[in-house]
Order: C-alpha cells, then sequence, then structure tokens
C-alpha cells in the first residue's frame, strides 16, 4: 500500500479511488431517467449533425470528456456526475453510430450485428476478469471501466437496433417504439414469473432501453413525411434534457437511488 505521504500519480491525481458503488440503485425513477437520456441524446446527436463531422462531432466529444472526468473525480455514486455521462454517452454513442452507417456506408443489419459482437466481448472480458456483471459490484476503478464500455457498447447497439427496425424492417418510428416497449418488459416479467438471472434480465432491459427512447424520440422529432409528428430534433433535445436535468436534481437531494451501505464507506 502507498503511504499516504509518499508520491501520488498523475492517474491517482485525475482518476480516484472509489470509496463506495459508482452506480445508483436500481429503482422505477432510474428506467425512467433511463429512457429519457437516450431519447435526449438520440435528439440532441441528430441535432448537431446540422453542425458537420467535425464541429458536431467535436460538441459530442467535448460533452463526453466532461462527463468523464466528472466521473472520474466522484469516489462514490453522485447523480450528477454519473448522469452527465449517461447523457453524454447517449449522444456520443448516436453520434458514432451514425455516422458509421451514413459515413461509412455499413448497413444498420451491419452495425446491429458489430456492436452486438463488441458487447459480448466486454461482457466475456468482464465476468472472465471480475467473475460478475453485477451492477452492485461496481465498487473499483476496473470494473467501473467495463461498466462504462458495456453501457457505451449498449447505447451505440440500441441506436442501430432501433434504427434498423423503424427502416430496414419498415416498422417506422412509432411501430418501433410500440415494440421495444413491449419487449422491455419481458426481462421483468421472465425474473419475476421463472426466477430468470437478476444481472440478465438487467443488462436485456438496460440494451432495450436505448431503441425504445430512440425511436419514440425520432417519432416526434422527425417530419411527417418520415413517418414523424415533425417536433423538430432541437426542440425534442430541449425537452429531454430539461425532464433529466429536474429529474436527476430530486435524485441529488432526496438520493431515494443510493444504493445501501454507500454512506458507510464515505470518507
Amino acid at each position: 500500500m502507498r503511504s499516504s505521504s509518499g508520491p501520488v500519480s498523475l492517474i491517482d491525481r485525475v482518476w480516484v479511488e472509489p470509496t463506495g458503488p459508482k452506480v445508483p440503485e436500481i429503482i422505477a425513477l432510474f428506467w425512467v431517467v433511463k429512457v429519457l437520456t437516450t431519447a435526449g441524446g438520440e435528439a440532441a446527436s441528430d441535432y448537431l449533425t446540422r453542425f458537420g463531422n467535425v464541429g458536431g462531432g467535436g460538441i459530442e466529444v467535448l460533452l463526453l470528456a466532461i462527463g468523464i472526468l466528472l466521473q472520474l473525480r466522484t469516489r462514490r455514486y453522485r447523480a450528477f456526475a454519473y448522469w452527465w455521462l449517461a447523457f453524454s454517452i447517449a449522444i456520443f454513442g448516436t453520434g458514432v453510430a451514425d455516422f458509421l452507417h451514413l459515413d461509412v456506408h455499413i448497413s444498420y443489419l451491419g452495425t446491429t450485428v458489430m456492436w452486438s459482437a463488441l458487447l459480448a466481448a466486454v461482457f466475456w472480458s468482464w465476468h472472465r476478469a471480475e467473475k460478475t456483471l453485477s451492477i452492485h459490484s461496481i465498487h473499483t476503478r476496473r470494473r467501473e471501466v467495463y461498466y462504462w464500455a458495456a453501457v457505451f457498447a449498449t447505447f451505440a447497439l440500441g441506436t442501430a437496433l432501433g434504427d434498423f427496425t423503424a427502416t430496414a424492417l419498415n416498422m417506422g418510428y412509432l411501430g418501433s417504439g410500440i415494440f421495444f416497449g413491449i419487449l422491455i418488459v419481458l426481462p421483468g416479467v421472465a425474473r419475476w414469473r421463472w426466477q430468470v438471472n437478476a444481472v440478465a434480465a438487467f443488462w436485456t432491459s438496460y440494451v432495450l432501453t436505448r431503441p425504445l427512447g430512440a425511436s419514440f424520440a425520432d417519432y416526434v422529432s422527425k417530419p411527417p413525411n418520415i413517418g414523424g409528428l415533425g417536433f423538430g430534433d432541437g426542440p425534442t433535445a430541449a425537452v429531454g434534457i430539461v425532464a433529466v436535468g429536474a429529474l436527476v436534481t430530486y435524485l441529488a437531494i432526496a438520493r431515494p437511488d443510493i444504493q445501501q451501505g454507500v454512506e458507510a464507506l464515505e470518507v
């Protein structure tokens, strides 16, 4: 163990060692905020495309860098830091997935398969190294890396999957939203009815929040000639940001999503 009087490396200065869980407890409001971040992230990323790959992409990278720095500087779960990073990953993940389809010309099926493989690789590596994928185990720096890598992969996968069902399968934005709204209930039912593994049920639902939120965001924001209501990407993103901001403020003040044992681990 390094003495408190010894030298401190740069990584230790920037990325502090956790003293408790770095993610929230999974309560009902968690899922509400998660879906809103996916919806807001989809609309925000689509809005930023008007500034081009360099301008819009630069803003997305900046938001992500701020989110990473905020999260790395916390020793335990903090609502604002956690959800800033989650929202910025929603925006950046959408941008990356769209770039691969629109600019690199990979089909939606191709990007869906690619992100599925990446997520499977993250889960395999994470479980091989840590023997668990439980979010209740995110209290070390290495596990936090695995967690956020999985989160990024789920966001990108969800974007590709939602676009695949809406366009390639001709389900439309509303049809896709309803479809994923039904699917997201199934892991919870399976957990309740057949005692399906809690970790598997959680991550399945987590992946599905992305195409669910993104499909409804596209339905609200896109013009009627392509199956939307025409509200606009900017206004839809603004509503998502305000809604997430209000709910995260509540979480930061009331703290209903603090995992048990966190208070005892505070220093």
